[in-house]
C-alpha cells in the first residue's frame, strides 16, 4: 500500500481541470492517468483523484466511509463579501445530496414516493408537447444553437412544471444555473461571487415564499406532495425541508439534462452513420441515451469525505481527506467497457455508466431525464434527418470541475419545401 502518487507519471503535470483544453477533450489525458496512478493527491484542489470506476462505485455505495458532506461547499474558497450575503439570508441545510443520515434517508423516502411513476405518466405529454413546440420553433430556421433553442429550455420548463413553478418565471429562474456552476464548482472573481450570492439569496426566498403557498393552497404538482405529507404527519417532513428539496431539485433537475442532451446531439451528429441509423431505426433511441450518459455525463465530477483513514485503489487517504471522483474517467474505464472513447449507440452494457451515482444518493430523477432526452431525440430523428453540425462552429465547455457540458451547439438541416410544421 502507497501513502502518495508516482510523481514521475508525466501525464499529472498535464492534469488541470479547469484549462479549457481539458474541458473540451479530456478522455486521452484521463486514460493515461487512471493506467499510471488510478488514485493520487492533487495539492492545487486539495484533493484525492479517484479514477477508477471500480473505486469509484465502492465510494459511492459506501456512504458511512465516504460521507457526501462536501458535495456543494464551493471547490475555492469565498471571499468575505460574498460569504456575508450568504449569511445574512441564503437558508440552505443539507439535506439531499450532502444531507447526513437518518435525515437524508427519511427525507428522500418521501421524494421517491411523490417522484412517482403516477407523477411521471402525468408529467410525460408536456415533455411531448414542450419538445414538439420547441423543435418546431428552431425547424423555422435553417441554422440554430440547439442549445438555446431546445437542450437549455426543454428540461428547465418540464422540471419547473413539475415543481409547480409558474411558467412566466422559468427565464428569471433558470438564469441561476451557469452563475452557480462558477461560483461552486470554479474559479470566480470577488464581483461575481457577490452577484451570485444576492442571486442565490433571492432565489431562496423564491423557493420559501412558493412553498409556503403551497401550504396555504396545495395544487396537483411535486410540491404540493410534499407538502400534503407534512400536513399528515409535521414530523415526518419539515417545511425546511420542503423548501431545500425544491431548491435544490430545480438546480439539479435541468442543469444535468442540458448537459447530458447537447453531448448527445453532439457525439450523433459528428458521426453522421449514427445519425443516419437512429434515423432509420428510431428504436435504437433508448440505446443512444444510455451511450451519452456513460460517453458525457454530465456530472463529471463528485466530491466525497473519507471519514476515516480509508484505502482506495491501494492508495492509503487519510481521515478526512477530501475526494475528486472523476465519473468521466470511470465511465471510460476499459475494465468496464469495451473500446470506451468510441461512441457506440449499439453498446452492450453502456447502462454500467455512474452518472447517475450509486448507492443511497442516486438521482431519483434519472428516470425523468431518461425521457426527456429520448423525446428529443425522437422527435429530432423524425424531423430532421438531415440535422448536421454547422461548420466551423466551435464547442466550448464552462469552466468548474463538476457540470460539463457544450455551452453552444450550432446544427443546420435542408427545410424542405412546404413543410407543414413551419
Amino acid at each position: 500500500m502507497t501513502t502518495a502518487p508516482d510523481a514521475a507519471c508525466p501525464a499529472l503535470s498535464r492534469y488541470d481541470p479547469l484549462a479549457q483544453s481539458f474541458l473540451a477533450d479530456p478522455y486521452l489525458l484521463l486514460a493515461e492517468i487512471r493506467a499510471e496512478v488510478p488514485v493520487f493527491y492533487h495539492p492545487g484542489l486539495d484533493m484525492w483523484v479517484v479514477t477508477r470506476h471500480r473505486d469509484i462505485e465502492r465510494i459511492l455505495k459506501d456512504h458511512r466511509l465516504f460521507s457526501g458532506a462536501n458535495t456543494q461547499v464551493p471547490v475555492f474558497p469565498l471571499r468575505e463579501a460574498a460569504r456575508s450575503i450568504l449569511t445574512m439570508g441564503f437558508g440552505a441545510t443539507p439535506t439531499m445530496s450532502n444531507g447526513p443520515e437518518p435525515k437524508h434517508s427519511r427525507v428522500r423516502s418521501h421524494c421517491l414516493k411523490v417522484f412517482s411513476a403516477r407523477r411521471l405518466e402525468v408529467l410525460a405529454p408536456t415533455v411531448r408537447a414542450r419538445a414538439a413546440a420547441l423543435i418546431t420553433g428552431m425547424l423555422r430556421s435553417a441554422r440554430f444553437d440547439a442549445v438555446a433553442e431546445l437542450t437549455f429550455p426543454l428540461p428547465a420548463s418540464v422540471i419547473f412544471a413539475l415543481i409547480g413553478f409558474p411558467a412566466e418565471d422559468t427565464a428569471m429562474l433558470k438564469e441561476l444555473a451557469a452563475e452557480r456552476m462558477v461560483f461552486t464548482w470554479g474559479r470566480s472573481t470577488e464581483e461575481q461571487q457577490v452577484r451570485v450570492a444576492e442571486f442565490m439569496v433571492r432565489y431562496w426566498q423564491y423557493c420559501t415564499d412558493f412553498v409556503q403557498d403551497r401550504l396555504a393552497q396545495p395544487r396537483d404538482d411535486f410540491t404540493s406532495d410534499l407538502v400534503h405529507v407534512h400536513l399528515d404527519c409535521p414530523d415526518a417532513l419539515s417545511v425546511d425541508e420542503i423548501v431545500n428539496v425544491i431548491h435544490a431539485v430545480s438546480f439539479a433537475g435541468h442543469e444535468t439534462t442540458t448537459n447530458v442532451a447537447t453531448s448527445a446531439l453532439l457525439r450523433l451528429l459528428t458521426d453522421r452513420q449514427q445519425w443516419a441509423a437512429l434515423c432509420a431505426d428510431p428504436s435504437l433511441v433508448p440505446q443512444a441515451v444510455e451511450e451519452a450518459l456513460r460517453y458525457d455525463p454530465s456530472l463529471f465530477t463528485w466530491r466525497r469525505v473519507a471519514t476515516e483513514r480509508a484505502e482506495i485503489g491501494g492508495v492509503e487517504v487519510p481521515a478526512e481527506a477530501k475526494l475528486l471522483l472523476l465519473i468521466g474517467s470511470a465511465n471510460h474505464d476499459p475494465q468496464v467497457f469495451d473500446q470506451p472513447e468510441s461512441f457506440d449507440l449499439r453498446r452492450a452494457g453502456a447502462n454500467q455508466h455512474l452518472t447517475f451515482g450509486r448507492g443511497i444518493h442516486y438521482c431519483f430523477g434519472a428516470p425523468l431525464a431518461r425521457m426527456e432526452i429520448t423525446v428529443m431525440l425522437e422527435y429530432l430523428a423524425a424531423r430532421a434527418p438531415s440535422l448536421r453540425l454547422s461548420p466551423g462552429a466551435s464547442v466550448e465547455y464552462p469552466e468548474n470541475i463538476c457540470f460539463r457540458g457544450p455551452q453552444e451547439l450550432w446544427l443546420e438541416w435542408d427545410k424542405p419545401e412546404g413543410d407543414p410544421h413551419r
